[in-house]
This record gives C-alpha cells, sequence and structure tokens, in this order.
C-alpha cells in the first residue's frame, strides 16, 4: 500500500499544527512540524522575501525525509504552497522559482482548516489575526488557480478528526 501525502494548509492560528498531531496520533504515523517556526525561533526573526524559497525548500526536504518513516499516511503541517500564500500576502508576489516548487509538490489529500479557532500570539511568527481574513482569500485563489482539489474543515478538534476520517477512513 501506497503511503498518502497529506496537506494540512491554513491561516495562522487555524488549528493546523494540533490537527497534524492529532491525526498522527489517531492513525499512529508521523507528521512533519512546520519549519516556519524553527526559522523564526532560531534567526529571532520574521523572514524577509529572500527567504522564503529557502523555507519551502526545507518543508520539502523534511516531508520528503520523514516519508520512509510513515506507513499510511505523513500529515504535513503547512506546505509550500503557504509559503507562497504568505509571499503573495506580505510581498506582492510569488517567486518564479517558489512557483515552481508548490507546482512539483503533489499531495494526496489537502485539508483547508478553517480559521474558526481562538486566535492565540505566537512570538514572533504569528501575525495580528486580521490577517487571516486576507490570507484566506488568497489561499482560496492559489488553490482555484492551481486546481487543487481541497476538504474544508472547521469546528473544535474532535469534529475535524470526524471530518478527516470520512475522507481518510477511520484508524
Amino acid at each position: 500500500m501506497r503511503t498518502m501525502r497529506i496537506a494540512i494548509v491554513g491561516s495562522a492560528s487555524s488549528g493546523k499544527t494540533t490537527l497534524a498531531q492529532a491525526l498522527a496520533g489517531h492513525y499512529r504515523d508521523v507528521w512533519v512540524p512546520e519549519y516556519l517556526r524553527e526559522f523564526v525561533e532560531q534567526r529571532q526573526r520574521v523572514p524577509v522575501e529572500a527567504d522564503q524559497l529557502h523555507i519551502a525548500e526545507t518543508q520539502s526536504a523534511r516531508e520528503d525525509l520523514a516519508m520512509v518513516r510513515a506507513s499510511r499516511f505523513l500529515f504535513c503541517d503547512t506546505t509550500p504552497l503557504m509559503t507562497a500564500v504568505y509571499s503573495r500576502h506580505y510581498f506582492g508576489r510569488i517567486d518564479p522559482r517558489l512557483a515552481a516548487l508548490v507546482a512539483a509538490r503533489g499531495y494526496d489529500v489537502t485539508f483547508v482548516c478553517a480559521p474558526d479557532m481562538p486566535w492565540k500570539p505566537d512570538g514572533l511568527q504569528r501575525e495580528p489575526e486580521d490577517q487571516s481574513a486576507a490570507v484566506n482569500a488568497i489561499l482560496s485563489e492559489e488553490l482555484a488557480a492551481r486546481a487543487i482539489a481541497h476538504v474544508r474543515i472547521s469546528g473544535p478538534l474532535a469534529q475535524r478528526l470526524r471530518q478527516v476520517e470520512e475522507v481518510l477512513g477511520s484508524a
């Protein structure tokens, strides 16, 4: 049986990490944390435009390394697509190399987390709460432009897990 690569995307504070961890536990499989968190902690600053490709490449490389440990599912806490979305949001464009990386990455299922979780500040990494609507609008545009099929999930964690189970099957 082939391992499925599962993308979990959405704006900041939409529950991506919580969901990815819970899914890995639920299905007893592997998840890949968001590299951006580590990047910000190590450098003690937010990324600039020149950092975007590095962030997306590192996230991709970590997915590829984790794939060998996964059995049924690899849960990806964000993807290069979100780096592209934030590039467009903050810098007004997506670098062509980043766009090519996004186009080259394939995911079997993409879950889009609704921004209905309580917003929590996250040090240097987190933008103000009011960015969620703008980021989600760009994400919707990018998903449509790239013809990426996706499933929108919402509600508290237990509800989200049930929604994912409807797509992936039970544990």
